[in-house]
């Protein structure tokens, strides 16, 4: 599979990239911020996505999307990442997506998803850290469960319209084995959400499980076997994810690049500086190189080929050189790249962010190690 986009892929990529530049920059975003905005994204930007029939790129043609791949999304989402748009399309569109393919809630909620009137948040992790374990408890309650435990950081679960949990019907906490994956209304009796918000300005929700009773139609796939739709899940974030940070990098790396065209010191562009064309060009190459291993993963996974480690692989490579981009915008732009009135601080903000979410680069980089036996 070539490493680059087919002419339909770079037209989506034109038009995505026009749609979230005109109506979601990075004003858009700090707009949200200073108005300390509840909901942390724009639900008519959100059916605005929609019309444009984005939301629907994975959700198939027979349930009103539009039937695409992993490839197609990761267009889209790589123009949110270079915009800095807030939006639920990562939790909502892609994981929630994947997830939810081939199960009884599929027909319930592609359609509001495909015309932006559903929100779907995630709620996984259970510690500071990303991780596989899961300790939440969902004991039998009747002809359902009861849910007891507490999640965190799941972003835009205070306004979403379901929240994907997963809980823990048999088993020990780390077992991959006796995990169900369980789809929880957000205003069920005994949930309660406390959205925080993070560095990037976007909100999460840390939830608390006092309790909280599902029947069995809640259960997403099978009972005990919730580790497939969670593999999808997880597998569809991190590519989606990498996706996503790919345009932060490539967004502050354009920032700069910019900043290094027009400052000028003692008379002369910085720009003509040896020393900071010589970072440039390492950033452009490290960014190029974690595009490879994004699209590599997201071509494996439209080809419903194992893509565990490519995803890993794409994670890793995509937080370290996001980081880079962001660090080194912040040192070329000097002490204005410090002020909050300049955007370059936003983008570290967020890659900071998304970063760590479904794993960051320490955690992808030793799954590989431990796949290969070290």
């Amino acid at each position: 599979m070539p490493l680059y986009l087919n002419d339909e892929q770079t037209m989506l990529r034109d038009t995505a990239r026009e749609f979230v530049a005109e109506h979601a920059p990075v004003r858009h975003l700090r707009a949200l911020r200073d108005a300390k905005d509840p909901t942390g994204f724009s639900r008519d930007l959100w059916k605005q996505f929609a019309e444009m029939g984005l939301t629907g790129i994975l959700i198939p043609e027979t349930s009103g999307g539009l039937g695409l791949g992993h490839v197609e999304a990761g267009v889209v989402l790589e123009e949110i990442g270079r915009n800095l748009t807030p939006s639920p399309f990562l939790s909502t569109a892609v994981a929630a997506v994947e997830a939810l393919k081939g199960t009884g809630h599929a027909d319930r909620w592609f359609p509001g998803i495909a015309a932006g009137e559903a929100v779907i948040a995630i709620a996984h992790d259970e510690k500071p850290k990303f991780g596989r374990a899961v300790a939440l408890k969902a004991e039998r309650a009747g002809n359902g469960f009861r849910l007891t435990g507490a999640k965190r950081f799941a972003h835009h679960a205070h306004a979403a319209d379901l929240i994907l949990v997963t809980a823990r019907t048999a088993g020990s906490d780390t077992d991959t084995a006796g995990i169900t994956l369980v789809a929880i209304d957000p205003k069920a009796a005994g949930l309660d959400l406390r959205p925080e918000r993070l560095a990037d300005s976007s909100l999460a929700a840390h939830a608390t499980f006092d309790g909280v009773e599902v029947t069995a139609d809640a259960v997403v796939g099978e009972i005990d076997a919730g580790a497939d739709p969670l593999g999808r899940l997880l597998r569809a974030a991190g590519a989606g994810a990498s996706a996503e940070l790919l345009g932060v990098g490539a967004g502050a790396s354009d920032m700069t690049l910019g900043y290094l065209k027009e400052r000028k010191q003692f008379g002369t562009l910085i720009g003509s500086f040896q020393a900071l064309q010589h970072r440039a060009a390492h950033l452009y190459s490290e960014l190029e190189v974690a595009r490879a291993a994004t699209l590599k993963a997201q071509q494996l996974l439209d080809a419903g080929e194992p893509a565990d480690e490519a995803v890993a692989i794409a994670k890793a490579m995509t937080g370290l050189a996001t980081t880079l981009a962001v660090q080194e915008g912040i040192q070329m732009h000097g002490g204005i790249g410090m002020t909050d009135e300049y955007d370059i601080g936003f983008y570290m903000k967020r890659a900071r962010v998304l970063a760590e979410m479904f794993g960051d680069s320490n955690y992808h980089a030793n799954a590989l190690a431990e796949a290969a036996g070290y």
